[in-house]
């Protein structure tokens, strides 16, 4: 396919669905309910259909459109409507609250969002949607309905789906370097909306070669496909044909990882993060090598059970670095050392480890990764932010802000996200400022200081979230409360693990530093007497 035909998701689609209408695509495991099968043809058709109740609304070339639900496939139907209506795609987390919530759908200006029952069902993310008066297309789901969840009022995009096929609306997209996504950044404070044009998939479509995928390849994942790597490692891979297909998890659980790699002939998993230590935590079974899988696709395996995790599965690791942003690197199997995400392709992205002064660091320092493409400039536009486009790419470089290490040979380790200061939870680098927001604003705190301790799980380089806080009325105080507060204000990744009264708390402090650092060193000396968030059964 020559562009713009190659780069544009939807024109990709009605490829596929041409060559092979009936090849199976994706399937959506969903636990105890029913599994989804969804085929070439059904994503164009199911495609469009989507597409003419978005263009029926009014929606026009270049509104930006929301999706916030978990692994549904209206979520990829959407996903090729807006690429074939021009409409820039805005992926939320489905776990998303409060502030953050409102700061993702108001500041990409979204005109609509296409959302499932079981979201709306959640009052405080009602209330939040509501407020901000988004247009708001609403998806019964299998889960909504097993839980007697009556869809919202409003525009319900079932009856379209179930129904008939309409006229299809042709193509849009004119100009590939023209928005795609609306990709939203993590990191301390109110996180960037970078704009990834359609021209990019000409990029990620080369990545299932370095990533050894082969065509009779079936790719399972348990990340939500609102994730960038999910988009990349997983979704990609099988609309284009690259992989047989792809099978996505509702929800991931550790404990069912194999039963459903067993049940649906899984030959890759995609792993993020803590994933691989809390499958490695659960007792040996006679599933541990009754699998396919093969090759374990990741992003964080840690070195202290690389070799052992291998070993007890029957797989092999390749660990990768890559984001939406740009710069991709992978440690094939076989070929790098134990803990390095890799190395950039030769002639496809070149990488560099640099000081404050974009200075090249030895080999053994930490500095910051940058990165470009091979023998061009690196090009990134973050929305409504032309100044910090022009601070994060100098000279031709994308200043990543993730602190590296390079080895002698030139294999690269990470360290920690620079404005994160290394806090990581379940695989996610934790963004202090929503917490401190959320708890500075609660009746009960007068002051906060939001730090990281080694995780009681045990997993190497997790952090548990700890938020010192001082108290207006400490006889009044009730823990349980200012955690269901947190809970219902943050998404659960960023609810503290323990709450620690503190007296006090210094007047000038700022998020990190040396001077941080030595406040969280003393704050943990007295964290025994914490109050540990209660656990919520599932």
């Amino acid at each position: 396919m020559d562009p713009p035909n190659g780069c544009i998701l939807s024109r990709i689609v009605r490829t596929q669905a041409k060559l092979d209408p009936d090849r199976l695509v994706l399937v959506f495991e969903n636990s105890s309910l029913p599994t989804e099968h969804v085929t070439a043809g059904q994503l164009a058709t199911r495609g469009n259909q989507v597409a003419s109740v978005l263009a029926g609304a009014g929606l026009r070339r270049g509104d930006p459109v929301a999706v916030m639900m978990r692994n549904n496939p209206e979520f990829v139907y959407t996903l090729i409507a807006n690429a074939q209506l021009a409409l820039p795609t805005v992926p939320v987390d489905p776990r998303a609250r409060g502030d953050k919530l409102a700061y993702f759908l108001g500041f990409a200006e979204c005109a609509a969002l296409v959302t499932a029952d079981y979201v709306l069902a959640d009052e405080e993310v009602a209330a939040v949607v509501a407020a901000g008066g988004v247009r708001t297309f609403v998806v019964s789901t299998p889960e909504g309905r097993a839980l007697g969840l009556e869809p919202p009022p409003g525009h319900l995009l079932n009856e379209v789906l179930e129904g008939p096929e309409v006229p299809d609306l042709g193509e849009h997209v004119d100009d590939p370097a023209t928005p795609w996504l609306l990709s939203y950044t993590s990191g301390v404070g109110y996180p960037q909306a970078v704009e990834i044009d359609h021209d990019r998939l000409t990029f990620h479509l080369q990545l299932p070669h370095f990533w050894d995928y082969r065509r009779d390849d079936v790719a399972y994942t348990g990340q939500l496909l609102a994730q960038e790597k999910t988009l990349l490692s997983t979704l990609l891979p099988a609309v284009s044909g690259r992989i047989d297909h792809a099978v996505l998890s509702r929800s991931f659980a550790q404990n069912r990882l194999w039963d459903v790699c067993i049940e649906h002939g899984a030959t890759i998993w995609s792993s993020v993060g803590g994933m691989a230590t809390a499958v490695y935590s659960e007792p040996s079974s006679d599933l541990d090598r009754a699998h396919r899988v093969r090759q374990v696709i990741s992003t964080g395996m840690p070195r202290e059970i690389w070799r052992a995790f291998e070993e007890r599965f029957g797989v092999k690791v390749l660990e990768w670095y890559g984001s939406m942003e740009g710069g991709f690197a992978c440690n094939p199997v076989g070929v790098g050392p134990i803990g390095s995400f890799g190395k950039p392709p030769p002639d496809l992205v070149e990488m560099e480890v640099v000081d404050d002064q974009s200075r090249p660091v030895p080999p053994g320092r930490i500095g910051e990764l940058i990165t470009r493409p091979a023998g061009a400039p690196a090009r990134l536009r973050y929305c409504k932010n032309p100044t910090t486009s022009q601070t994060v790419v100098r000279n031709g470089w994308l200043h990543t802000g993730d602190m590296v290490t390079r080895d002698v040979n030139g294999w690269l380790y990470l360290a920690h996200l620079r404005e994160d200061s290394g806090l990581r939870k379940a695989g996610e680098f934790i963004s202090e400022s929503f917490i401190r927001k959320a708890l500075v604003e609660d009746p009960d705190v007068l002051d906060v200081h939001i730090y990281g301790m080694p995780a009681r799980s045990g997993i190497p380089g997790e952090t548990d979230i700890v938020a010192a806080v001082v108290l207006r009325d400490p006889a009044e105080f009730d823990v349980s409360a200012l955690f269901a507060r947190c809970a219902a204000r943050l998404e659960q990744s960023h609810v503290p693990d323990f709450i620690q009264v503190v007296d006090d708390l210094p007047p000038t402090r700022v998020a990190d530093g040396p001077g941080a650092r030595f406040l969280a060193a003393k704050l943990q000396r007295s964290a025994a007497n914490a109050f540990a968030r209660p656990v919520v059964p599932v």
